[in-house]
């Protein structure tokens, strides 16, 4: 038997839909971006994160997770890094999301002057996030953090 193929962007389109249905609503955090989890599945997770003007995250991978992304208010900037270090920037509005691979490295921020909101799916489930620094020789790992140890 094949097994079936988790379309996370479909998931976080349809979490990001129905904000009615969250366990709870968002908070913004002016220290850093807040974040909860809206749902564990076998499969797949979901989070919910806020981002105030300026809060962003640095350049991580999501440890081996498939995934998307989808803006559910305001604008988020995602600078995708491949494995040459070359960056690619891409601005995300209100009602946009992207999906990205398993070894996919990005940093995501909010540039805009307006809060945002945004629905995150993964599959598996995150266990470790490696944090990277850009070197002229492509992206450098720093640290792994772990799923209930760091975050």
């Amino acid at each position: 038997m094949t097994p079936t193929r988790v379309d996370h962007l479909a998931i976080a389109a349809r979490f990001a839909a129905a904000p009615h249905e969250w366990p709870v609503a968002a908070r913004f955090n002016p220290a850093r971006r807040w974040y909860h989890r809206l749902a564990a599945e076998p499969d797949h997770e979901v989070w919910l994160l806020t981002w105030l003007p300026g809060q962003g995250t640095d350049l991580h991978d999501h440890g081996g997770s498939a995934g998307a992304l989808h803006v559910v208010s305001g604008e988020l900037t995602e600078d995708s890094v491949d494995t040459g270090g070359r960056v690619t920037a891409r601005r995300l509005s209100e009602g946009v999301g992207r999906r990205f691979g398993a070894h996919h490295i990005h940093r995501i921020a909010n540039l805009s002057s307006r809060p945002a909101v945004s629905v995150h799916a993964y599959g598996p489930a995150l266990t470790s996030m490696t944090r990277y620094r850009l070197t002229s020789a492509g992206p450098e790992p720093l640290v792994v953090e772990r799923a209930g140890a760091q975050w």
